[in-house]
């Protein structure tokens, strides 16, 4: 079974940076098309990001717009996501998802969870003084 292992999560004043990795077991991210997600208990997932597999097009939500970076690099067969300026209300548990697909990563209003097939298990990122 494909699965993807996040990690980088932790606890970080507002302002500070976190980077968050995500990896898969048993496959190769090539040709898929990654996204970040979040998630606060009790509150719907919200995408954050994704990376098109193809072009290697990046995009983001509003709220995270300016702050974050994903990227990829395919040497390490890893995904990132570089959190910026964080504030209390971007504290929650980030996902990584993957689909094998290059048209589901193509606008910053298309990042959508019931697109992608394979998960990871969450890293929790909470900001906090």
């Amino acid at each position: 079974q494909l699965q993807l292992v996040e990690s980088g999560g932790g606890l970080v004043q507002p302002g500070g940076s976190l980077r968050l990795s995500c990896a898969p077991s048993g496959f190769n991210l090539d040709g898929y098309d990654i996204g970040w997600f979040r998630q606060l208990p009790g509150k719907e997932r919200e995408g954050v990001s994704c990376i098109n597999s193809s072009d290697g097009s990046t995009f983001y939500s509003d709220s995270v717009k300016g702050r974050f970076t994903i990227s990829r690099d395919s040497a390490k067969n890893t995904v990132y996501l570089q959190m910026n300026s964080l504030k209390p209300e971007d504290t929650a548990v980030y996902y990584c998802a993957a689909v094998r697909a290059d048209y589901v990563c193509y606008n910053d209003f298309a990042i959508l969870d019931d697109e992608y097939d394979y998960w990871g298990q969450g890293t929790q990122v909470t900001v906090s003084s």
